[in-house]
């Protein structure tokens, strides 16, 4: 009989579920993918119905859920500071009692009223959630562990050691000093969505100076050699506030925080690289502690911070760790992989098996069709489409990708975790060089400064950038060796967040690269992710139809069946569910 544990993560933002078949992870999605709302944090009832019925199984086959935090110690946090805070923050603890009161604390009911569940549910910490989804299925039988977000129940930072299938919290920086916030802050003053923007600091940066690097250190931050974070609370308004910063910030910066849609002045762009190297730099010397004590030679990294590719890349270059491994999924969305790892491992104590250099995690865990399916989609919708065997739908999209076609690709299982890696993807050749501000104007409708990924070929990655090894996931940016003949995915600074693809890691995606390479000579691509600015990637045929019709990609290729723009010229939108996305 087969044993299935339940992993959750909801209600603050990006929502998910992750179910485990006998230790496995077998199915894993956000909730944003299937509700259409991006970073959801509601219960994520479509990501559990999507899990369960991937496996054919009830509720009723589920021998435990566990959740990904502790609700009381969170709640004790939040009362505890606004007590303290008294009587400032008063809207802004009304606005936050509310959501407490009606849903955050009740989640064994909420969890048995919606799921009809009779079962077993145990709670992890946050932090532990998220050590657990980097540790566990990392190549490492034991590795220090690193967890950097906002905040947790009441941690921020925490170090801890894994060792087989036990992790073990060695150290905690507790709220309000947090590097996660710290960064959301000047997310914030730049004119960006908190918990959605930051990925937009980190891009703009390359587009400015350090200047204020110094007056970062002198007002707002402090940090040890032991790593311990000191932030000027005087700076900061997120512990009892409505929003990230004070008066006296903009005071010192000597400017008011830019706002949302505004035109983006040098200034900006300078406050966001001064607190971007102050990042790295901190995440280096968080790296230099954990490693001081645990003493392993082995990193693993969760938490929203981890996602910051710059900063990984930097702490690569400082060489403290031998061997770094980073959960792709590492926002709140990896918490429900994470409490489900927990649930087997600690709660279970069952045993881990880590084979050298075999391939541990696998990123595309969510829903899939067959060609079948995509047909009478296509059908239902009266989109005229071409089904072709694979190599030759293969080679017709190398061929309009040489012939500088954008195309929309929706192949597979959908990827886990905020980036798309070759399943949910717009594709595009990197070696024309209007094609950054093409794709970002006119296919994904947002700003002009943002970067694109190059996807390669990962035996030939080395070819085209300073890379040693593999970069999966596109958690590290590497400088390009040849930026002229791909201008369009080489970042201001000369370095590109990389994905590297083998052959056993996505087939289809690896026969793209090579058969574009046979006739462009480059083995890299443009990967970005296949939605629009606001929306989640696509997670359904429909999605990626509306998707494609609303802006100007030139051909979907869903499976084998291959749209074109120009075979469709008289479809007919109002067949497409109204959509709208709120721009993020």
């Amino acid at each position: 009989m087969s044993t299935y544990i339940l992993g959750i993560s909801a209600f603050y933002h990006d929502s998910a579920a992750c179910l485990l078949k006998n230790g496995q992870i077998v199915a894993a999605i956000q909730e944003e993918r299937l509700s259409r709302k991006k970073h959801d944090a509601g219960f994520p009832e479509l990501a559990i119905d999507y899990c369960l019925s991937s496996q054919k199984i009830t509720i009723d086959d589920i021998q435990l859920i566990a959740f990904y935090e502790k609700p009381f110690m969170k709640f004790d946090r939040i009362i505890d500071t606004y007590a303290r805070k008294t009587p400032f923050g008063f809207r802004s603890f009304k606005k936050a009692i509310k959501s407490w009161t009606s849903e955050k604390l009740w989640i064994p009911n909420i969890i048995q009223k919606k799921l009809n569940y009779k079962g077993e549910i145990i709670y992890t910490e946050h932090h532990e959630a998220h050590a657990a989804s980097a540790f566990f299925v990392s190549p490492y039988k034991e590795s220090a562990i690193l967890t950097i977000d906002g905040v947790g129940e009441r941690a921020t930072i925490t170090i801890a050691k894994g060792v087989d299938n036990k992790i073990d919290s060695i150290a905690e920086q507790h709220f309000p000093h947090s590097v996660g916030l710290f960064y959301s802050a000047f997310t914030y003053y730049c004119g960006f969505k908190v918990n959605s923007g930051e990925y937009k600091l980190m891009g703009l940066a390359p587009y400015g100076k350090p200047i204020y690097k110094d007056i970062i250190y002198k007002y707002f931050i402090a940090i040890d050699e032991e790593g311990v974070l000191t932030l000027n609370m005087k700076y900061f308004n997120y512990e009892a506030g409505l929003k990230m910063t004070t008066n006296a910030f903009d005071k010192v910066l000597g400017n008011p925080a830019r706002k949302s849609e505004s035109n983006m002045s040098q200034f900006y762009k300078d406050v966001a690289r001064s607190a971007q190297e102050v990042l790295e730099e901190i995440v280096i010397q968080l790296a230099k502690t954990a490693k001081k004590i645990t003493g392993s030679e082995n990193l693993c990294m969760a938490g929203g911070v981890a996602l910051n590719c710059k900063a990984n890349q930097e702490l690569l270059k400082q060489k403290v760790f031998k061997n770094i491994w980073i959960q792709p999924a590492s926002g709140d969305c990896g918490g429900a992989l994470g409490a489900a790892l927990i649930g087997n491992y600690h709660y279970k104590g069952n045993k881990r098996n880590v084979i050298k250099d075999s391939p541990i995690y696998n990123a595309y865990l969510g829903n899939s069709f067959t060609d079948d399916e995509v047909e009478d989609e296509l059908q239902e919708l009266t989109v005229q489409y071409n089904r072709l065997p694979l190599q030759s739908v293969i080679k017709k999209t190398a061929e309009y990708l040489n012939n500088k076609n954008i195309i929309g690709w929706f192949q597979g299982k959908m990827e886990f975790g905020p980036r798309a890696l070759g399943a949910r993807s717009i594709l595009a050749s990197p070696k024309y060089q209007d094609m950054q501000s093409h794709l970002n104007l006119k296919i994904k409708k947002r700003e002009g400064f943002r970067p694109f990924a190059p996807i390669v070929i990962e035996e030939k990655a080395d070819q085209w950038f300073e890379i040693k090894g593999t970069s999966k996931y596109m958690l590290f940016t590497f400088d390009v060796k040849k930026p002229k003949e791909i201008p369009s995915c080489t970042h201001l600074d000369n370095t590109a967040r990389v994905q590297t693809v083998s052959e056993e890691d996505n087939q289809r995606t690896y026969e793209l690269l090579d058969q574009f390479e046979q006739l462009s000579g480059l083995p890299v691509l443009i990967n970005t992710s296949f939605n629009v600015r606001g929306e989640p990637i696509v997670a359904t045929i429909e999605d990626a139809v509306r998707c494609f019709f609303n802006t100007d990609m030139d051909v979907l290729v869903i499976g084998n069946c291959i749209v074109t723009k120009r075979d469709n010229t008289n479809f007919d939108m109002n067949i497409l569910k109204d959509v709208s996305y709120e721009l993020d």
